[in-house]
C-alpha cells in the first residue's frame, strides 16, 4: 500500500507539472479570466453609450480558465435585456415590461412559466394584442404566457440553433461561439433557498460566497424540460453568475481535476457516445466532491486519486 501510495503521489506530481506546462497554472488561469472579464466590461460600456438595451455576460470554461488550447472549448455568452422578471408581486415596477415566474402541475423542478403582466399596474395582462401575437400563448386559465421561442433569430445571421443557443462557427482556439438569450431576475430562485443554508465538511462554499451568490439573482433561459407537456412555454432557471463565482473560488488542483475530467470525456467517452455525459455534469460532480470532502485532500500530490 505504501508503494502504491508513493507511486500515486509521484504520478500526481508529474501530471500536475504537465498540466502546468500546457497552461493549467494560476498565472494562465487568472489571465484567461481577466481577459474575458475585460471584454465583458468593454461590451457593457459600449451598450450603455450606444443606448442598447442588451447586455452580454461570458460564462463557461473560457472565462473560468478551465480549458486548454487542445480542448478547443466553446466561447459561451449570455445576452439579456432590460425586462423585469419577478418572483413576488412586490418587485413589480411601473412603466417597463414585467414577467412573473410561475409554476403549474406540468412544470418540472428547475423550470418555470413566464406570465405577462401589465406595465401600468401590478396585475396580469389581458390585452388582446398579446393573445394574437405568435410569441405569446393563453393557457386554460386565461393567463398570457411568453413562449420560449420568442427571441429566435435575435443574434443575426450565420448561426445554427442548438437547443437554447445560437451557435456560430468557431475561430482560432474556439470550436464554436454559443450565444444564449435570457431574461434576468434580480432575486435568488426560491427553489435554491435551501442551498444557502447547507454546510459542507469544510464550510465550502463560505458564507461570504453564498451571500454574494444570493445577490446575483438568476436567469430564465428559453429551453423547456424534456418531460411533460407545453414545452414551448417552459423556461429553465439558471444561476450562471453564482456558478461562475464558485468556479473562481477553486484552487488550482481542483481546476486541474476538472480539466482532466473533460480531457477523459472528450478523448474516450464523447468519441464513442456523443452527448452521453456533458462537461456541465462533470462540473456538478466536482462541486459535490468539494462540498463533501476535506479541503486538505485537494493537493497536487493527490491529483490522481
Amino acid at each position: 500500500m505504501s508503494q502504491a501510495s508513493g507511486h500515486s503521489e509521484s504520478l500526481s506530481l508529474k501530471l500536475s507539472e504537465v498540466l502546468s506546462d500546457i497552461g493549467v497554472n494560476e498565472r494562465t488561469v487568472l489571465k484567461r479570466r481577466r481577459t474575458l472579464l475585460l471584454f465583458e466590461s468593454i461590451h457593457k460600456m459600449d451598450k450603455i453609450l450606444t443606448g442598447s438595451s442588451f447586455i452580454s455576460l461570458y460564462f463557461g470554461s473560457q472565462v473560468e480558465g478551465t480549458t486548454t488550447p487542445g480542448l478547443k472549448s466553446d466561447l459561451d455568452f449570455l445576452r439579456f435585456e432590460n425586462v423585469n422578471v419577478i418572483q413576488d408581486w412586490s418587485d413589480w415596477q411601473p412603466g417597463i415590461r414585467n414577467l412573473l415566474m410561475i409554476k403549474d402541475e406540468s412544470t418540472s423542478p428547475g423550470y418555470c412559466l413566464l406570465q405577462v403582466l401589465r406595465a401600468d399596474e401590478p396585475s396580469p395582462c389581458t390585452c388582446n394584442c398579446h393573445r394574437k401575437h405568435e410569441d405569446f400563448c393563453t393557457d386554460g386559465r386565461g393567463r398570457i404566457l411568453m413562449k420560449n421561442s420568442c427571441n429566435i433569430g435575435i443574434f443575426g445571421e450565420g448561426y445554427v440553433i442548438n437547443g437554447p443557443a445560437h451557435t456560430y462557427p468557431g475561430y482560432n482556439v474556439f470550436s464554436a461561439i454559443d450565444g444564449v438569450f435570457a431574461y434576468q431576475c434580480k432575486s435568488w430562485p426560491k427553489e435554491a433557498q435551501l442551498w444557502l443554508s447547507q454546510q459542507g465538511i469544510e464550510e465550502w462554499p463560505s458564507d461570504e460566497i453564498k451571500r454574494y451568490c444570493e445577490t446575483t439573482g438568476c436567469f430564465v433561459v428559453p429551453v423547456g424540460s424534456k418531460h411533460g407537456r407545453n414545452q414551448q412555454l417552459k423556461w429553465r432557471i439558471s444561476t450562471s453568475k453564482a456558478e461562475r463565482c464558485l468556479m473562481f473560488s477553486l484552487n488550482i488542483t481542483q481546476i486541474r481535476c476538472y480539466i482532466l475530467m473533460k480531457m477523459i470525456l472528450k478523448t474516450f467517452i464523447s468519441s464513442q457516445c456523443e452527448h452521453a455525459i456533458s462537461s456541465y455534469m462533470c462540473k456538478t460532480v466536482l462541486f459535490y466532491c468539494i462540498h463533501t470532502a476535506n479541503l486538505n485532500q485537494w493537493q497536487e500530490n493527490n491529483l490522481l486519486v
